[in-house]
């Protein structure tokens, strides 16, 4: 039995889950140029991927990927992500800040021994500690001295 190309596709994802798609349907097909894309991921635009599979099954294949792309396996349970509320979005801003000041953003693949020290670190953290001194300080001579 010869195979033919059913379709291509420029991401190796997109091409697996058509692949699996069509397995699941009773459609046998397999992802060709795969060890060339993973290799160098910049070959897939270059390439495509195509998906092969036997000659008698093609038409079944491509109509069933037609039918995909009209929306027509779509559920209504709801594919969307919710909306960010303003509360999620200053949560990530301040950890992306905190990550920043605390030289989160300056890491390498070197071990931990052989990385130069965070400064940015070191600074962020006596600052925090010197703010949580001074609030201490402040009640406790609110305590010890009522006004």
């Amino acid at each position: 039995m010869s195979l033919v190309e059913i379709a291509r596709y420029q991401d190796v994802y997109e091409a697996d889950l058509a692949a699996a798609f069509l397995a699941s349907h009773g459609v046998d097909v397999d992802v060709t140029e795969r060890f060339q894309t993973t290799v160098d991921p910049l070959m897939q635009r270059a390439l495509g991927l195509r998906l092969m599979g036997r000659s008698d099954q093609a038409e079944q294949a491509r109509d069933l990927l037609a039918r995909v792309r009209a929306g027509e396996f779509a559920t209504v349970e709801g594919d969307d992500l919710d909306a960010i509320t303003p509360g999620t979005r200053a949560a990530g801003t301040a950890m992306a800040l905190a990550a920043f000041a605390c030289g989160g953003f300056w890491g390498s693949s070197l071990p931990r021994r052989f990385r130069p020290v965070a400064w940015q670190g070191m600074l962020a953290s006596a600052v925090l500690l010197a703010a949580l001194g001074g609030l201490l300080w402040v009640a406790a001579e609110l305590v010890l001295n009522p006004p």
